[in-house]
């Protein structure tokens, strides 16, 4: 079982410890994430941590596809990945409407198109086997539609990049596994368990199917986010992951339109998911926090006494989980960690 780490939170100020991600790269972990939601961006400080580290892989979880084109996305990671020599993975998502039209200033769209027509041009860039030219629902190259000079043309990057950076997507919803399986190197999913995994079974099934034989197991990783904590005390853990949950499955998301909580809802929990949304949109924050059931956050979670702790891993082994991309360690659970999988 391999291990990831995120790099820190990103809030109203970028807080990344690069003693702790030189220290896991140490202990062997194999890749570290930054991210982005409506702040700092998940590439620059992707970039400044590939400076300073010489051996750990490079992943962004994940940068927002509505935030920028193919093509930029694609400079980036090549970029990224040509100055740390080959460490870059590219993590994608669509976001949120909430964010995307809110934030970004763009159409929604079709997800699930976008990320078809994103990869497959990331790819072509990446590959530079010919001049870029796409016709596509969502993605134009050269952009012919309104406002359009007339004056684009088909480019190939200057730059050569590495034809077979990897990319993983984050979804959780059937459909959006459906297409990481077909089009994607893996998949990310949030909030889940090593028993919830097999949810995912069928719509990893049914991509495979569409890649046409091209796509198995052996070549699809899949990351799941897992919060960890070592404490002998699993109130006091429960406690520490229970705001970020109510966060997700209440106020991710509007009411008719939350992927978080109908992830938790098909892993069992349907009556819990609906009162904790319910809460948190009335304004009761408090109250959605502590309607978050105990039994909930010990299955998403990697919490308690390290014996506990160890279970869990065990049954994380079992699954079809390449890497587990950890959460809210701090030093001892880094280790312990790594003691366990590595």
């Amino acid at each position: 079982m391999k291990l990831a780490m995120a790099a820190g939170a990103v809030g109203a100020t970028i807080n990344i410890d690069i003693d702790f991600i030189r220290h896991a790269e140490d202990l062997g972990y194999d890749s570290v994430w930054t991210a982005e939601a409506w702040g700092a961006d998940a590439i620059t400080p992707l970039a400044w941590i590939a400076a300073q580290t010489s051996k750990i892989k490079l992943g962004t979880g994940i940068m927002q596809m509505p935030a920028r084109t193919p093509a930029m996305c694609a400079m980036q990671a090549m970029t990224v990945d040509q100055l740390s020599g080959g460490r870059m993975i590219v993590g994608l998502g669509p976001s949120g409407p909430q964010v995307v039209e809110g934030w970004h200033g763009v159409p929604y769209g079709k997800p699930l198109t976008r990320t078809r027509e994103y990869i497959q041009i990331m790819r072509m860039i990446f590959a530079r086997e010919e001049k870029v030219s796409f016709e596509g629902k969502e993605y134009q190259m050269p952009y012919n539609g309104p406002g359009a000079s007339g004056l684009g043309k088909p480019l190939r990057s200057m730059l050569h990049g590495r034809a077979d950076i990897p990319i993983i997507t984050a979804t959780i919803s059937p459909k959006g596994v459906q297409t990481a399986a077909e089009v994607a190197d893996g998949f990310m999913p949030i909030w889940t368990s090593p028993e919830g995994l097999s949810t995912f079974n069928d719509s990893i099934a049914a991509g495979f199917e569409k890649a046409q034989g091209a796509k198995s197991y052996d070549d699809f990783a899949i990351y799941p986010m897992v919060n960890v904590a070592v404490n002998d005390d699993i109130a006091v853990c429960r406690d520490l992951f229970r705001p970020a949950i109510a966060l997700y499955v209440g106020g991710m998301g509007a009411r008719e339109k939350n992927f978080y909580n109908d992830l938790i809802g098909r892993l069992g929990w349907e009556s819990a998911a609906k009162e904790i949304q319910d809460l948190y949109l009335d304004g009761k924050r408090k109250e959605a926090i502590a309607a978050v059931p105990d039994d909930l956050v010990d299955a998403l979670t990697l919490i308690g006494p390290k014996e506990r702790i160890a279970d869990r891993v065990a049954a994380w082994k079992q699954s079809k989980a390449t890497c587990l991309l950890l959460t809210g360690a701090n030093k001892e659970a880094l280790e312990f960690m790594a003691e366990l999988c590595l």
